[in-house]
Order: C-alpha cells, then structure tokens, then sequence
C-alpha cells in the first residue's frame, strides 16, 4: 500500500508542475501569450506576430497567441509583463522601448525587472514625408527647423523616433514639435493627411507607400545605406551633414522570477527561430538584418545600450 501512495503522489507531483516526463525539462502546459506594448499595424506588432508564428513552427505544439497592450508609449505592455513574474507562459515582443521607457523616468521599472531571451533582428529607421513636400533631404529638414517650426511624429513619446530626433536636435542646435502616436500604423495616414510634416518609419512600414509614390524618404539613420533596391539610393544623415545613427533591435524577454529551467526553454525555441520560413518572410518582407543575442548576452547588449542612451534621454527630459 505504501508504494502505491509513493507512486500516485510522485504522479500528482509531476502533475503539478510543468516538467516533462523525461527528468526536469520545464515547457509551458497550454496557449502562451505574446504581449505586443503597441497598437496593431506597427513594426512591433509586425514582429511580434512574426517571431509568434516562429516559435509555433521552431517547437511543435506549442501555441502562442498575440495580444496588443497599447497605452503609455508601450508602459501598459511592459507593465503587463511585469505583473506575470515568475510566469513562464508570457512573453513580450521587446524593442529599445525598454530601455527608453525607464530612462524617461516616466516608469517603475527597468530592463533588469525582466528576463532577456533574445535578440533577432534589426532594422534602421527612415525619414519621411509626403510626395508633394517641399523637403528633399534631412538636411533640408534641419534647415527649415532653423527658420520656422517642423513637426515630427513619432510612433510613442520615448521610443525609437524620440530618441532620433533629440540626436539629431542635439547635433544641430534645431528643435522639432513633437507629435505622439501609439504606432508607426498611425503615422503613415498622419503624414499622408497633413498633420505632421515629417515622420520616421521602420522601412516595412512604409514600403506600399514607397511603391505607390505617395510618399518620399529623405535620408536613413544607419550607419551605411540600405542594399535593398527600393531604399539603395537615399543616404545616410550622415552622408547629409548630420552626424546621427540608431538602430531599433527586434526580440522577445519574459516576466521576471523565471526560473533556471523555464529560462532554458525559451532560449533553445528562441534558437530555432531564425531558422523558420515564417521568420525569414518576415525579414525579407520588412527589410530587417538578422542579429541575434541570446539570454546572457543580450542582457549585456541590453546593458550595453542603456549606458550609451542614457545622456540623450536624460538631456530630453
């Protein structure tokens, strides 16, 4: 009798955790949830649906379903996940946000209160306007904000856009009139409808409108131009006189509180990502570099960028 009761509470044990039958390998028991801090239509909805549909072809069984948190320029998202610590079944499709959020001191938290599990890819941004504006480059962009008012829209107040425009402000001297939107979604019918003159999109974003004329790039903020046809010819701001790159990395982390085993999981599916069509569709058709850190080194690469970020945030705010 007493081998029996050992035998069926070991069962009710192992039942009570998410650990395999084959010795202490942790996987998540049912849908997991992908959380995306923006709207739909947006560079980060884009990949956190991407990387979604990666992770389901990369492990077999494994169901992750999409749920945007937009608010706060990404905060309601991020703080989401932060309510989940120690729950391995969340994740979130993670940008520089996380780092521009805390640096604003418009937040409580910071990139330490979150698991890193990778990094994938990278995309550099693309000053845009209409096709009948009277700018043709960042130069003459900066010019007309030396003599009159500019406004710029970007995709969250701290995020990726922000972080842009204050550079190119503190390179040269010139102040832009700032127009928030939760999502690079929105500021495509914003430029096309007049109300912002200038905005900054992530080149999937803008590609239809590219295709159609409807809009026009003046310059990209990576450090060489883009080898894409359809980007090939605009330079680089600093190809203009304005000595400004940034890059806008594309991942996903988890809640805080993982455990060892729950951190190990999601870096092996992670691993198997890149190697899916779904995920290099989604770079091919957005225009994205591959890039990859996992767990421990993209924490440092996390760490790394915070360092760099956090005299231009501070001198924005």
């Amino acid at each position: 009798m007493r081998a029996w009761i050992a035998v069926l509470l070991l069962g009710v044990a192992a039942c009570g955790t998410n650990a395999d039958a084959g010795g202490g390998a942790w996987k998540p028991r049912g849908d997991v949830r992908m959380i995306v801090p923006f709207s739909a239509g947006g560079g980060s909805d884009l990949a956190g649906r991407a990387i979604a549909a990666a992770l389901e072809k990369a492990q077999p069984g494994l169901k992750v379903s999409v749920e945007n948190r937009e608010g706060g320029s990404g905060a309601v998202g991020y703080s989401a996940l932060l309510g989940k610590k120690g729950d391995g079944k969340y994740l979130l499709a993670t940008e520089n946000a996380i780092l521009s959020l805390p640096l604003s001191g418009q937040v409580s938290f910071t990139r330490q209160d979150f698991t890193p599990v990778a990094k994938l890819a990278e995309d550099g941004g693309i000053v845009v306007v209409k096709k009948d504006s009277p700018l043709k480059t960042c130069a003459d962009v900066v010019g007309a904000a030396r003599s009159g008012r500019v406004s710029v829209g970007m995709s969250g107040a701290y995020g990726v856009d922000n972080v842009i425009f204050t550079m190119i402000e503190q390179k040269t001297g010139v102040k832009f009139q700032r127009v928030p939107f939760e999502s690079g979604g929105e500021l495509v019918p914003a430029v096309l409808g007049g109300q912002i003159q200038v905005a900054l999109l992530n080149p999937g974003e803008v590609i239809g409108q590219f295709r159609s004329g409807d809009l026009r790039g003046l310059c990209v903020t990576t450090d060489k131009r883009y080898t894409y046809p359809e980007f090939a010819s605009l330079g680089t701001a600093k190809e203009q006189g304005i000595d400004v790159s940034y890059v806008q990395f594309r991942g996903f982390i988890g809640p805080g509180g993982l455990d060892e085993r729950e951190k190990a999981y999601w870096e092996q599916a992670a691993r198997g990502v890149t190697r899916t069509a779904e995920f290099q569709k989604w770079l091919k058709d957005n225009y994205l570099q591959q890039a990859e850190l996992y767990g421990a080194d993209f924490g440092e690469y996390l760490e790394q960028l915070d360092t760099a970020l956090a005299p231009v945030l501070k001198k924005s705010s």
